[in-house]
């Protein structure tokens, strides 16, 4: 069912799986059910003209309109007109459009409904079913698809990590899922972070939106730290993914809530979990600042600007304030730093620099046990390095 024309269709038919469910129970309750039915009562019932319609709209992209169009009954039109929600649902989403669906009243309206009544057992199985095709499906991208393809899939899959059927653990197990297939990708190819800089910032500009966002947001800045925001030669976006990581912090830094308490989802989660959202995004974009500066020495002087900001703020929770502070001394030692915060690969050689493979061979000296809760003096425990690192 995957191929270069279905690729990218096939993945929001899996995303909006319980939602085409819900959609083809809502027509079969205007219709009838179909089960136990006659031939002659099936043939008449609008559920199957929907479901083949669906079925042709996801994978050929032809549209609905030009069926009824070409049509010589006076039935045609009932398709169209029958559930305005099937308008919105089949859409042509071949060239890779996000789709807009989700803004509709008649999807808004629906999805209420569905949540307070309830669900019937093809829905629950289909809650169950989409989260396992969206595993294989994921495998096999990272296995099979080529950097293309993934460029057009990645900005998708962000823009749908807050838009989904809203049932708690199936939007956690999905969301668990986006997250390690965009995180896979970018350590399969890091240059896509540099080709995707603008819906990446994008997105990052949206961490005070809700709690999806923040932790999409979360996932994004780990990646641009990790991966040097795409590796060496790309000393422009990395100065711009810098400049965003910026303004997300300096935003932080100056609002206690992160602008976050008139958000309805964050409404409900209470003044103590919000502080300690923001505690945690905050921690996450220190940690890529260090990092990215490690990567691209240009911008040291700018990271120490922005540590020493957090290091000297009142408001930084101990946590952020904490890292900020080991960053800081971090970099008063560049060998060291670099092995610690420099990127997984193409690391540089040199005096003082761990390679991390090779860790069984190394002093325990080299590790800066300054981190360690700030203790003093020698260490209080004897180990090695393959007392961390196993032998493989």
């Amino acid at each position: 069912m995957m191929s270069a024309g279905s690729f990218l269709p096939l993945f929001l038919s899996l995303m909006d799986l319980p939602m085409l469910v819900v959609a083809l129970e809502k027509v079969e309750r205007s219709s009838g059910t179909l089960i136990g039915s006659s031939l002659a009562t099936i043939q008449k019932s609008a559920a199957p003209e929907m479901l083949l319609a669906l079925m042709d709209e996801a994978y050929t992209g032809s549209s609905i309109e030009d069926q009824s169009g070409n049509s010589g009954s006076d039935d045609s039109g009932r398709l169209d007109l029958a559930d305005p929600m099937f308008l919105d649902l089949l859409k042509d989403e071949n060239d890779g459009i996000a789709a807009k669906h989700w803004t509709s009243p008649t999807i808004s309206s629906t999805l209420q409904a569905a949540l307070n009544s309830p669900q019937s057992d093809r829905l629950k199985q289909s809650l169950k079913m989409a989260p396992r095709f969206l595993t294989v499906y994921f495998a096999t991208a990272l296995r099979d698809v080529n950097n293309s393809l993934l460029c057009a899939l990645i900005p998708v899959a962000m823009s749908r990590y807050a838009a989904m059927f809203p049932d708690k653990d199936f939007s956690f197990e999905v969301r668990k899922k986006l997250s390690d297939f965009l995180l896979a990708a970018f350590q399969r190819s890091p240059d896509i972070i540099a080709l995707l800089k603008k819906p990446i910032t994008d997105r990052l500009g949206e961490a005070h939106g809700n709690p999806a966002k923040m932790e999409l947001a979360l996932h994004l800045c780990w990646a641009i730290g990790e991966h040097g925001a795409g590796g060496i030669k790309h000393k422009d976006v990395a100065r711009e993914l810098f400049e965003n990581l910026e303004l997300l912090l300096y935003e932080n830094l100056a609002t206690s809530r992160l602008g976050l308490s008139q958000d309805p989802g964050f409404d409900s989660m209470g003044a103590s979990s919000r502080k300690s959202s923001q505690a945690r995004l905050l921690c996450f974009v220190v940690t890529a600042i260090a990092k990215l500066a490690t990567c691209h020495n240009e911008l040291l002087p700018r990271a120490r600007v922005s540590l020493a900001k957090v290091a000297r703020s009142r408001t930084s929770d101990r946590r952020v304030w904490q890292r900020a502070c080991d960053y800081l001394g971090l970099m008063n030692e560049p060998a060291i730093c670099l092995s610690v915060l420099g990127p997984s690969t193409a690391q540089g050689n040199g005096p003082g620099i761990v390679n991390w493979s090779e860790g069984g061979t190394k002093m325990v000296a080299h590790i800066p046990f300054y981190l360690l809760a700030e203790q003093k003096g020698p260490p209080s425990h004897d180990f090695s390095y393959t007392d961390l690192l196993p032998a493989e």
